[in-house]
């Protein structure tokens, strides 16, 4: 994580973030991070909100901007059953209100403004003074997606599809009534080898592992989004994945056609996507993933 990260600042790269499931705890990698980089943001991407209060989540937020010199983006997201209830024996309900109530919380809490406690009495207030950390939402179903405008300053969904991220950007503005419209950053799942039936077969593992083993959410949204047919070819457990889902939900290929397919998420209104790297892959492959995606010219300002 640590060569991904310095190896991106270096090859140009805007962004540097971390997701979180099951395995570390992502502020205490981010920490290290930010104490061996100097200019690429770092983010959270993203923290699910089972895990942690919303004053933890503010505290966490608050430390990472100091420690990386005001660098820091809280990436924030319902999470799924798996996570919530499989890891931290929540119970996986409302996620949307849930979501609603965290972001609303974390972000008075970041303003310096006291928590309202549910039970009353008087609530405290960071003792670190204000943080003016930016907020990223990971929303997919169509009221998350309205709260991100409501709440958040970028929008950063995972395994969506290209061909429907205006009808995303749609909602987007339905929750951003009187406020500044949240920046478009999807997270894209990367599957790029220079042998295109490895790549291939990568895609078609995001694709796979996410649908059946990670709860109903992302089947539901992909059918909602008119591809039915293709989640339950999926689904019907014969290993094979249409090439429409690979096409639409992840950059695959070799390096150059991989880098043609994020043109297309450019194209369809993206304000930075976000490459998201495989698991379980080599130094070697990591940083072939990284200079394919590399920035033709300098870091963005």
């Amino acid at each position: 994580m640590l060569h991904v990260a310095t190896r991106a600042e270096s090859l140009g790269y805007d962004a540097f973030f971390l997701a979180e499931g099951w395995g570390h705890d992502a502020s205490v990698l981010l920490a290290e991070v930010a104490t061996r980089t100097s200019r690429i943001w770092i983010g959270t991407g993203v923290l699910n909100v089972w895990g942690r209060s919303a004053a933890q989540m503010a505290m966490l937020a608050t430390s990472l901007h100091e420690i990386s010199h005001g660098r820091f983006v809280l990436g924030m997201g319902a999470g799924s059953p798996a996570l919530a209830e499989g890891l931290h024996d929540v119970p996986f309900r409302a996620p949307v209100l849930r979501l609603a109530a965290v972001v609303r919380q974390v972000r008075a809490l970041l303003d310096g403004e006291r928590v309202a406690p549910a039970g009353g009495g008087r609530g405290l207030r960071l003792a670190v003074g204000p943080s003016p950390v930016p907020i990223m939402l990971a929303g997919l179903g169509p009221a998350a997606i309205r709260v991100c405008g409501e709440v958040a300053d970028s929008w950063g969904p995972f395994l969506f599809p290209v061909s429907a991220l205006q009808d995303g950007v749609q909602l987007l503005e339905d929750g951003a009534i009187g406020r500044t419209l949240p920046q478009v950053c999807p997270f894209i799942p990367a599957a790029v080898s220079p042998d295109p039936a490895e790549a291939r077969a990568l895609a078609s593992w995001w694709v796979q592992f996410y649908l059946t083993s990670m709860g109903p959410l992302y089947a539901t949204r992909l059918r909602q989004l008119g591809f039915a047919a293709a989640v339950d070819e999926v689904m019907s457990g014969t290993g094979h994945t249409p090439e429409v889902l690979l096409d639409e939900l992840t950059l695959w290929g070799a390096a150059a056609a991989a880098r043609q397919g994020l043109e297309r998420w450019h194209a369809a209104g993206t304000d930075m996507p976000i490459v998201t790297l495989p698991p379980n892959q080599s130094v070697d492959e990591l940083d072939y993933i990284l200079d394919a995606f590399a920035p033709a010219v300098g870091p963005s300002p």
